[in-house]
């Protein structure tokens, strides 16, 4: 059986292997770190492939750069063996839920992320920091991994990542802040749909570089608009009050993109005011005024309404197009009982770009989503949260009601809040995954203003009831399970199918011990000892094992005894795993009969030789296509 890698894959293996296809010519080996052979790209012969379109150092050319910048791209292709471990007693309907909320830094979770989520995604939307000076910005260590971090600041989290305030005394201000964004979106990216949208809030401080870092990622001709959300009364400068934040858009391929909705969301006012059987329409002109019509004109002729006035000018249409749009129904004759308007014609959503407009005015404030919080917590415990209402709007931007919908700076929730909400009103299937950082508020609260330390000890006072650490993530995961058990009891017995759980992981470092990563590093004797921690739990193993065999983390997951051992059935038999020691013949036999796509297990639980002697025996004979691994 071969060994599963348990590590996500090397996109830079893939990037080469996609070069090579195409100039095989241009591959070469060199001796990597490890003194070992390996495949590498000869850039002089692949300039030669490519001599008309390669810029050279020297020569002029428009460019987006900052220091860091190279660091930051190698980082999105560089491999992790970090895993996610299950939570169930965080968990709201942990067996039947399809929602995810994720623990940890949001970049090795997105890493993790693109091995089952590739192109599945349809909606991202984020609310990073605004980088104002005040805002705490991810360190990220490129040089060493999570068990190697050096501890710059002092301010090292659960995750051995740091969190940092990002003040505008740093001489790195803005290069901080673009190292962040641009190796998150650049990851994010293979996440998303070939259809789907990525909307990003942000205010003017870094409006103009996140529009950079998305030209440069998804191509200028895929960005969408810059929508307006007139946010409240605005925040006053020397010079003038800012009333808006804004939400940019980028398709990941604007030509693919689903279609947009018709709903509130255009200048065009549709209407039924004479229930026209055929839907809602808006009148629009057909007729020049008297004065203006041309008698000499070939559209000048009469028409006669329905309740028999004539109307005589120079229409817009021919008489031939004109009697259609009278047959088709299409024609506004004005008030429904005397017909005595000028006759104009009936202009419905499928006949007209429904684009939606840049400016949103009508879903909330700051201000109001604070107090709507508030009643739902009991107190402020999130500052300057987003409202309900806003983010139910850019969901409802696009007709994807099963789309899977990704936060990975999801804050307060809201994102989450507004999936359930909406799905409870247009009985949507939409799914969220929210991934947040486990930001210590012991700590933030040293470094918050005075406005904010009240909100902040409200928070803390809320971990403490619930019994749980101060962090901004349990007082999250609090806020979408009162938000679920709201929605369903306002919804009542419409809230039968209506998934308002989550599914909580935490980022951690792998299940398996280094000798499993690096074998020729240890002794035989060493080599014989467990390769799996020996805190991790069997459903911790299968989580991991999930990721690498291309199953989403939400799938359905069953547990049974066979001969005394615990087995797992994921997706319906999709995956069999069995990580118990002293399996025998029985409960192979009984897996393969089974015929699983996958059956993982581990490297050590065959109870004898004789049994794995016999083990390729079994899978051959009830299912041999089944494929086999071991860790």
């Amino acid at each position: 059986m071969d060994k599963l890698k348990m590590h996500t894959a090397d996109i830079t293996d893939s990037n080469i292997q996609k070069i090579g296809e195409l100039f095989p010519n241009c591959i070469t080996e060199r001796l990597g770190e490890n003194g070992k052979p390996e495949r590498a790209i000869d850039f002089d012969k692949l300039k030669q492939e490519l001599s008309k379109e390669i810029v050279e150092d020297n020569q002029e050319r428009y460019q987006f750069t900052w220091p860091g910048k190279r660091e930051a791209m190698r980082l999105v292709n560089t491999p992790t063996n970090m895993t996610l471990r299950p939570c169930r007693e965080d968990s709201v309907d942990f067996d039947n839920t399809e929602n995810l909320y994720i623990e940890g830094d949001n970049l090795e979770v997105l890493k993790l992320l693109r091995e089952n989520y590739l192109g599945k995604v349809r909606i991202i939307y984020i609310d990073p920091p605004y980088n104002t000076g005040k805002d705490f910005v991810y360190m990220d260590d490129f040089a060493q991994d999570a068990t190697e971090y050096k501890d710059n600041s002092g301010q090292k989290n659960d995750e051995s990542l740091q969190l940092v305030p990002n003040f505008e005394s740093n001489g790195r201000f803005h290069t901080d802040w673009l190292n962040m964004m641009y190796s998150r979106i650049k990851t994010a990216r293979d996440l998303l749909a070939n259809d789907g949208v990525l909307f990003i809030s942000i205010d003017d401080h870094e409006c103009r570089n996140i529009r950079n870092i998305c030209d440069e990622l998804f191509g200028e001709h895929n960005y969408i608009n810059n929508f307006m959300w007139l946010h409240g009364k605005g925040k006053k400068d020397t010079w003038s009050r800012t009333l808006q934040q804004y939400i940019i858009a980028y398709g990941k391929n604007k030509t693919c993109l689903a279609s947009w909705n018709d709903k509130a969301y255009t200048n065009y006012d549709f209407s039924n005011p004479d229930n026209d059987p055929k839907g809602k329409w808006f009148s629009g002109s057909l007729s020049f005024s008297e004065e203006r019509s041309n008698p000499n004109h070939p559209n000048y002729y009469s028409i006669t309404s329905p309740t028999g006035i004539k109307w005589e000018r120079q229409w817009q249409v021919t008489r031939e197009e004109m009697q259609e749009l009278i047959d088709n129904g299409d024609i506004s004759w004005g008030d429904s009982i005397r017909m005595d308007g000028v006759p104009r014609q009936k202009i419905r959503p499928s006949v007209i770009d429904i684009i939606p407009n840049n400016i949103i005015d009508d879903c909330g404030t700051t201000k109001s989503a604070q107090t709507d919080l508030s009643r739902l917590m009991g107190s402020e415990c999130f500052s300057y949260p987003k409202p309900v209402e806003l983010m139910s709007k850019v969901l409802e931007m696009t007709t994807m009601k099963d789309a899977i919908v990704l936060d990975f700076f999801s804050g307060s929730g809201t994102t989450a809040h507004a999936v359930l909400q909406l799905n409870s009103k247009d009985k949507g299937t939409r799914k969220f995954i929210m991934v947040q950082l486990k930001e210590d508020l012991d700590k933030s609260l040293g470094l918050a203003d005075a406005n904010e330390k009240p909100i902040i000890k409200n928070a803390i006072k809320l971990c403490d009831s619930l019994q749980k650490k101060h962090v901004l993530t349990e007082v999250a995961k609090e806020r979408i399970r009162r938000a679920g058990k709201k929605i369903k009891e306002e919804a009542g017995l419409m809230a039968e199918n209506l998934d308002t759980g989550f599914r909580v992981l935490k980022l951690d470092t792998s299940n398996m011990e280094d000798v499993y990563y690096r074998p020729e590093e240890f002794s035989e004797l060493q080599l014989f000892e467990d390769n799996v921690k020996p805190d991790r739990t069997p459903e911790d193993l299968l989580f991991q094992v999930m990721l690498e065999c291309n199953l989403p983390l939400s799938a359905k997951i069953e547990k049974k005894t066979i001969a005394g051992k615990e087995v797992f059935t994921v997706n319906e038999g999709y995956l069999i795993a069995c990580f118990d020691k002293d399996v025998n013949e029985e409960v192979i036999t009984e897996v393969a009969k089974q015929q699983p796509y996958y059956f993982v297990m581990r490297d050590s639980s065959l109870s004898s030789d004789n049994v794995a002697d016999n083990f390729e025996q079994i899978f051959n004979a009830y299912s041999k296509d089944t494929i086999r691994r071991i860790l």
